[in-house]
């Protein structure tokens, strides 16, 4: 575990009021953390913050959005990055899951208070609500088309909706628990689901019927991943032909995050197992990084990297903080995390400092989505974040 900065979560407000000063501290393993402060000196004639910092801490950069802040000390530079928008009015609760169709224009989110919505990316507004889930919905996720939405719930029902008139054409049975996420393969003919059961099934959508049991594994799978495996990596073949309405599962490897501290991958196609590794605390979330890299969050705040070729040993881990890791995806050279004590940043490669987005306190970030340059977060305390990464 590296040392981290964090900072005050209302930054942007606090600094831009006259002399005004927000905490700033860096969390070091295993050492007292040291603390210190930004005060805000007056704008500049660019129209910017002038912000100084105490003893032990170094203001690098400020822009209107975003502001770079190291300690030399510890070697540690983070830059904080302020939401450009936020929608709160979207639901009343809790905002549990979140996508932004390919287009950009929409996002589709699921939340506590009952209801799953579709509405404007530009302010949020609600263009549709989603009504037929009995009980809670927990992963919702657009087709490549954009027109249509896939979700699961815990009434243990995969649905597929019309973005258009919000009317529900398909309901997909056959789990026995509540369903935990769910991925689409190649343009939506087929799909996949997880549920609490422990089992992962594979659905043809023109049929409304289960093209089978992808993996059994007796404990509740908490998230899923599918991507397109490296030809390096052996998938098998399937003991039984596959039905002809499998579409677009060749090459594929399906990853599993299971409750009972694995992750497991599993050919799409041939259903056989392909890569089983044990972690420290249960799995939340899954991810590929490239087509043989690949990324799981834990419950303890370890993210593993993995090489599928060779899972025995981990080619890093992660620690930044003990809150639960609940959301992993790619991005760029790297990748966006999310944790349940309001902490989501972004890790790149051909960067030398962490990105973190800024303002949710202490509220755990459920899941994060891209789109283009922008990044859409949802957050216990029923708020869309929206960042702009041109900001930086």
């Amino acid at each position: 575990m590296a040392a981290r900065l964090l900072l005050q979560s209302d930054w942007p407000q606090v600094l831009r009021k006259v002399e005004g000063e927000v905490w700033v501290a860096c969390k070091i393993p295993g050492k007292p953390t040291l603390y210190g402060s930004l005060k805000c000196q007056g704008v500049g004639s660019d129209g910017l913050l002038e912000v100084t910092a105490s003893e032990g801490f170094v203001v690098n950069e400020v822009k209107k959005k975003s502001i770079l802040i190291s300690c030399p000390e510890e070697n540690v530079t983070s830059k904080f990055l302020a939401p450009y928008t936020t929608f709160s009015r979207i639901h009343e609760k809790s905002i549990t899951c979140l996508d932004i169709s390919s287009g950009g224009g929409l996002g589709v989110s699921t939340s506590t208070d009952g209801t799953m919505k579709i509405w404007q990316t530009t302010n949020g507004e609600t263009r549709r609500i989603l009504e037929g889930h009995i009980y809670d919905v927990n992963c919702c996720k657009f087709f490549p088309s954009g027109l249509v939405v896939l979700s699961g719930g815990m009434d243990s029902q995969v649905k597929i909706w019309s973005a258009e008139d919000a009317s529900c054409p398909v309901t997909l049975k056959g789990h026995k628990g509540g369903i935990l996420d769910v991925a689409i393969v190649e343009r939506g003919r087929n799909v996949v689901s997880s549920s609490r059961d422990g089992t992962a099934r594979l659905w043809d959508c023109g049929k409304s019927a289960c093209l089978g049991v992808v993996a059994d594994c007796g404990s509740p799978i908490n998230g899923i991943a599918l991507d397109v495996a490296d030809s390096s990596v052996e998938l098998g073949s399937p003991e039984d032909t596959p039905s002809n309405r499998e579409i677009g599962t060749e090459g594929k490897l399906l990853l599993l995050a299971r409750e009972d501290k694995k992750l497991q991958g599993v050919s799409l196609h041939s259903r056989q197992p392909v890569i089983l590794f044990s972690g420290s605390d249960a799995f939340n979330c899954c991810a590929f990084l490239s087509s043989v890299h690949i990324l799981a969050g834990a419950q303890d705040g370890n993210i593993y990297q993995l090489d599928m070729r060779n899972t025995q040993t981990p080619v890093q881990v992660t620690h930044r903080s003990g809150a639960p890791v609940l959301s992993l995806m790619p991005f760029k050279e790297g990748y966006i995390a999310s944790q349940g004590d309001g902490s989501c940043f972004i890790i790149q490669q051909d960067l030398d400092h962490v990105i973190e987005l800024t303002e949710p306190d202490s509220d755990p970030v459920y899941k994060v989505a891209t789109s283009e340059k922008l990044i859409y977060t949802c957050c216990r305390d029923g708020i869309v974040r929206k960042y702009l990464l041109s900001n930086l």
